[in-house]
């Protein structure tokens, strides 16, 4: 498990840069939608949808927006669209692995999109499974730091839950357990009086690739290329970006 803080850390304050973007909203509406599609529109009894709705509501999206990408999901309202599931692997510069996570109801567009995203950006997309065997499934919970609270407290409140290890990101704590734990995990953290800003399921890499500036530039480039696709959710890779670089290409 060694190296997930670092890549943690990049991918924590690359969120705080993407929360600017005009197109997040849209993100989190689709993924709400599509989660109360899958397992129904009750987040008492859908953890995703309640993972999701949270989420939503951290980033400051209206709850109106919010119960309308509920109903629309659960077919209360009309208007829902056919949402797709599809996952791309790719290279980016310097052989950093590269997962793009796609919700679409155009697989042909997608597709399309994501590779001349990648190819102009200096990548090259991979063939399936070529790159995911370089990433386990995971769920990875945010904790939001509070005075008084230590990485040992957060562990001892998660630990039966099934947390694997917790990891400090210095504004947060990042727990990290497998994919099917992540449910018990957030509720063992809320439940024991601790402020869960997030709860998703990651693909975290098992070994990272480390940059310096110019190539840091370049793979960067080429993630919110991706990112800025309508079609695309996540972006997952496996650099290595230390705190001063990552300073100096988001300045």
């Amino acid at each position: 498990m060694s190296g997930h803080s670092k890549w943690a850390t990049t991918k924590h304050k690359k969120a705080v840069i993407d929360a600017r973007r005009g197109k997040l909203f849209a993100k989190l509406i689709k993924t709400v939608e599509v989660a109360a599609k899958t397992g129904g529109g009750d987040p008492a009894g859908n953890p995703t949808l309640a993972d999701a709705i949270a989420k939503a509501k951290s980033q400051s999206v209206p709850n109106d927006n919010i119960d309308r990408a509920v109903k629309r999901g659960s077919g209360e309202l009309a208007g829902g669209a056919n949402y797709e599931e599809i996952t791309y692997e790719a290279y980016a510069p310097n052989g950093v692995a590269v997962l793009v996570e796609c919700l679409t109801d155009n697989r042909n567009r997608a597709a399309s999109d994501v590779r001349v995203a990648i190819t102009r950006n200096g990548g090259s997309v991979a063939d399936p499974g070529s790159v995911s065997y370089l990433f386990n499934r995971k769920g990875v919970v945010l904790v939001a730091k509070t005075p008084g609270l230590g990485e040992d407290d957060v562990l001892t409140a998660v630990l039966d839950a099934g947390a694997e290890e917790v990891d400090d990101l210095g504004d947060a704590f990042e727990v990290v357990s497998e994919a099917t734990d992540l449910n018990a995990v957030r509720l063992a953290a809320a439940g024991a009086g601790l402020t869960v800003s997030s709860a998703d399921l990651s693909w975290l890499p098992s070994v990272s690739v480390p940059l310096e500036e110019e190539t840091a530039r370049k793979v960067l480039k080429l993630v919110e290329a991706l990112e800025d696709l309508d079609d695309v959710q996540n972006v997952w890779f496996n650099a290595d970006i230390s705190d001063e670089i990552m300073e100096l290409v988001s300045a």
